[in-house]
């Protein structure tokens, strides 16, 4: 074994490496039915909701919306408020870290399956290949000459493209508060044109004409998966031990010293990025597992067993080792940690989401002001916010141990706005020969589901 392993070696050196495609030509993958083809069709519809959710309602409103002009972000029954927004850190960084420990354990399987940019690819793709035939057929039509056919069958695609890239781009803003009469009646704003052009447009570009180059040019996350993966990583493998050497098979006749590999190219042949798998690891390969149907289904009608390339790692396949428990494994440990972090905090925060905010300022300049009858007062400016998506009626009131400590004006219940920060001022008073140590000073703010207090103080001269 470690003899072929050196000829492998030598033959790799000798210029058998991947030739990264620079976008001369376009990638016509060979669409093959298997289970990652299916998982890969599954995972569509991981997407279907991004269509769906702008017209779901929810307490006769949209459940779903982003309303910006008010500074409220609707999700069913829970509205958040910019005080609020330090949640959708926790919620970043939650995808941040479960992306890292996905890559870790299976690879680019988020590109391979979830990541927008394939599942438009692949629908993109697919509309070409139902318009334009097969591969070879599209390969042809690429460098035929303009005719009245190739116009036609190019005008056709392309118009189904832009539909489906201003569809993307219009159910988009339908989260921001957009309807499609606003775009129909021609009332929508110029930031909102430019967003749903840009966004249509974005997915005309990426999915369209770059597809596989998005992946290896615009996005980072191609360059740095490298480093996120070790020798315990299961990723799609072409197993050199038990295919090498390659020859091509013919009827009847046995070929001392091949492998079981047969170069029939099928593998290449569906990589929507072109990767030869045989050739090791690239930063190309999205982990998409289309290979592995396309090299089965040729083990399996030349009756040798499946698994040539199949999801392994490079300590199974180079030393026969058993995978690691999830557990045993350092990376694993440490972004399981934070992801339990994360989702602590977050649920603490939705959990604890009160349906109003309150903060209360003591006057600063002065502290207090003693009046012509010897008594002593302080200003507060309670500032009471309305988190709800409706107007809230809140009654106000304090308790303190001071004795005597009154409101120099009555206080009667507040109507606040929804998604408004209000401000009411108090002006408390006492005498300061009844205040025995204690000088604190609660607010209560009592809304309809809830109730807030405050905890201030009550300054006077001995206090200073």
């Amino acid at each position: 074994m470690i003899d072929k392993k050196i000829q492998l070696d030598n033959l790799y050196e000798e210029g058998e490496q991947w030739v990264q495609n620079l976008g001369d030509e376009t990638v016509h993958a060979k669409r093959m039915g298997g289970i990652f083809r299916n998982f890969k069709w599954i995972a569509t519809l991981f997407w279907t909701p991004f269509f769906v959710g702008p017209y779901i309602t929810w307490n006769e409103q949209q459940a779903i919306m982003f309303d910006t002009e008010n500074r409220q972000y609707h999700l069913f029954d829970i509205t958040i408020f910019p005080q609020d927004i330090w949640m959708l850190t926790m919620v970043l960084l939650f995808l941040a870290i479960l992306l890292a420990a996905m890559t870790t354990v299976l690879g680019r399987v988020f590109c391979g399956y979830l990541c927008f940019q394939t599942i438009w690819t692949d629908i993109f793709t697919w509309v070409e290949g139902k318009i334009e035939g097969a591969p070879i057929k599209r390969r042809k039509l690429d460098k035929a000459p303009m005719s009245f056919n190739k116009f036609k069958l190019k005008f056709f695609k392309h118009s189904i493209w832009i539909a489906i890239a201003i569809f993307s781009g219009i159910t988009w803003m339908l989260y921001f508060g957009v309807t499609w009469a606003d775009y129909f009646n021609g009332e929508i704003t110029l930031a909102t044109l430019v967003i749903t052009a840009g966004i249509a447009l974005g997915a005309y570009v990426f999915a369209g004409f770059m597809r596989e180059q998005t992946c290896l040019w615009v996005c980072p996350y191609a360059r740095i998966q490298g480093a996120m993966v070790d020798d315990q990583s299961i990723l799609p493998t072409y197993d050199y031990y038990r295919g090498e050497t390659r020859g091509k098979l013919k009827r009847g006749e046995f070929e001392q010293g091949n492998g079981d590999c047969i170069d029939c190219n099928q593998c290449v042949a569906v990589c929507p990025t072109g990767v030869d798998i045989r050739k090791g690891q690239e930063y190309g390969c999205i982990t998409c597992g289309l290979c592995i149907d396309a090299c089965d289904s040729v083990m399996e009608k030349v009756g040798k067993p499946k698994g040539l390339i199949r999801y392994t790692s490079l300590a199974e396949l180079e030393f026969k080792q058993t995978p690691k428990a999830l557990y045993k494994r350092p990376r694993v440990i440490v972004y399981s940690a934070i992801l339990l972090i994360a989702v602590s905090i977050l649920a603490y925060g939705m959990t604890t989401l009160a349906s109003m905010d309150l903060k209360v300022l003591h006057d600063r300049q002065p502290l207090f002001v003693q009046l012509s009858n010897g008594s002593i007062r302080n200003k507060y400016e309670l500032k009471v916010m309305n988190k709800t998506d409706k107007d809230m009626r809140v009654e106000i009131s304090f308790n303190s141990q001071i004795k005597a400590l009154k409101s120099n004006e009555k206080l009667t219940p507040v109507t606040i706005p929804s998604g408004n920060v209000k401000s009411v001022f108090i002006y408390l008073s006492a005498y300061e020969e009844n205040i025995d140590g204690d000088h604190g000073v609660t607010f209560v703010v009592k809304g309809d589901e809830s109730t807030l207090t405050y905890d201030s103080t009550f300054f006077t001269p001995s206090s200073m």
